[in-house]
């Protein structure tokens, strides 16, 4: 099956573009930081040099390789869930589900070690650049040189091609099961049980925040953990939360937009269970970005309202929690992405069906704008709640006030990028599949 598996990689490239997007960006990055592991243990590199490049190696590559996961599991997840009429046709040709299985972790496998490959001439630039932004800040001494070195390259190796195929596995068996329609019911379960954990540990995380000093070094830990284990299990809860949502927008969708805000209404509902594949990267960069940048900026004004000069640490913080936040920007956009366009594309029957029953080409498209503008203000009502949750305990232990001074113009930024994201994704996705006849749409089987 691994031979068919680099077969099918071979000559279908275009399927496996966004997996190996994907899994490049996310080699690149890994091997990019951990090469300041190489970097921190050459000859003659000071203490001080050393702990920050390797504080900043660690904390990042640790995000990374979450982000790397779940990353290329949406992508494989929409790579697996187009491919039901071949996953169907090697059944009927004698291929056991194991077979199946095996042929889907050889493509993952042959993917991620090509984009690591690639990735490491950008992973070599990327680590040289990021050396030279710790020391222009003054954070690691300037005769210090970058080595690329076997740390980087295992680290690259050793998360990327085991977490693609991971979640190369975790998609075809949810798709095998689903086929076959058996065992819902218990992914229901620990789906809940793990999204009720996340809202429990959030909480506790979050209210630990009370028990520092504003001085504190490990302040910023608490509520920023705390919100983003928020995040996750409102994101896990989220197709609920969005039906109450669209129950309260019913009728000012459909006064305000007519026919496309009743039907986006309708089918919302109908596929709210779906949808939350495309809120949880929504949820989790609205609410990850808000929480951390805002923080951030209190430390930072709380230190210039004492008089004292940033320190190193204080630098390194920064430097961390900003690189942090560029790397969940650019992840969640491609879960996002990659989400809506797996759900639009897939919708080319229902529009199809849609035209036919009286449905004009406007009307689907100002359908399918409607839902993105509801998914984008459900996403980021519940990432704000989640922000809000750590940044208020935050601000009420560090500024000594519980509503922070900070004005809304960073949140107002991560919601641009937020909307733009989602309403460009699904309205380009939605104007190339109603570019199809209707009548050809419909005999389409996806």
């Amino acid at each position: 099956m691994f031979s068919l598996a680099v077969r099918s990689v071979r000559h279908r490239p275009g399927r496996f573009g966004a997996t190996l997007l994907a899994a490049f960006l996310g080699a690149a990055i890994i091997m990019a930081f951990n090469s300041l592991h190489d970097t921190a243990g050459a000859p003659g590199v000071d203490d001080v040099s050393s702990e920050t490049l390797g504080l900043a190696a660690g904390v990042v590559g640790g995000y990374g390789t979450l982000l790397v996961f779940f990353a290329v599991a949406s992508t494989l997840t929409v790579n697996v869930r187009q491919r039901d009429e071949e996953i169907a046709l090697l059944r009927s040709a004698g291929a056991t589900p194991a077979q199946i299985r095996w042929m889907v972790l050889g493509e993952a496998a042959a993917v991620a070690v090509v984009a690591t490959l690639l990735a490491v001439g950008p992973a070599l630039l990327g680590g040289q650049a990021l050396l030279t932004g710790f020391q222009d800040s003054g954070q690691v001494a300037q005769d210090v040189d970058h080595v690329f070195g076997p740390v980087a390259v295992a680290a690259g190796f050793g998360v990327t091609v085991p977490a693609s195929m991971g979640a190369a596995f975790l998609a075809v068996h949810r798709a095998t099961r689903a086929a076959a329609g058996t065992a819902r019911a218990a992914s229901g379960r620990w789906r809940r049980f793990g999204g009720r954990a996340a809202l429990v540990l959030g909480g506790a995380a979050v209210c630990t925040t009370f028990l520092f000093d504003a001085t504190d070094p490990a302040l910023m830990a608490a509520p920023a953990y705390g919100a983003i284990l928020l995040s996750v299990g409102l994101a896990v809860f989220s197709p609920g939360l969005l039906r109450v949502l669209l129950d309260r927008l019913e009728r000012p969708l459909g006064a305000v937009f007519g026919a496309s805000g009743q039907l986006a209404v309708h089918n919302m509902r109908r596929r709210a269970t779906e949808l939350s594949g495309v809120l949880m990267p929504l949820v989790l960069f609205t609410g990850m970005a808000t929480g951390t940048l805002y923080m951030q900026s209190i430390e930072n004004d709380a230190i210039e309202a004492s008089g004292l000069t940033r320190s190193v640490e204080d630098k390194n913080l920064e430097t961390l929690n900003l690189t942090v936040v560029g790397i969940i920007v650019v992840f969640s956009c491609i879960m996002l992405i990659n989400s809506l366009y797996a759900a639009t594309s897939y919708r080319r029957r229902e529009f199809g069906q849609q035209r036919l029953a009286g449905a004009t080409p406007a009307q689907v498209l100002g359908m399918v704008g409607v839902e993105a503008l509801v998914l984008t203000v459900s996403g980021v009502l519940l990432g704000t709640v989640a922000a809000v949750a750590g940044i208020l305990p935050f601000s009420s232990v560090r500024a000594s006030a519980f509503v922070p001074e900070q004005g809304l113009g960073t949140w107002l930024g991560i919601v641009a990028v937020a909307a733009a994201a989602t309403l460009a994704t699904s309205v380009v996705t939605a104007r190339r599949t109603l570019r199809a006849p209707a009548v050809r749409a419909v005999a389409v089987t996806t």
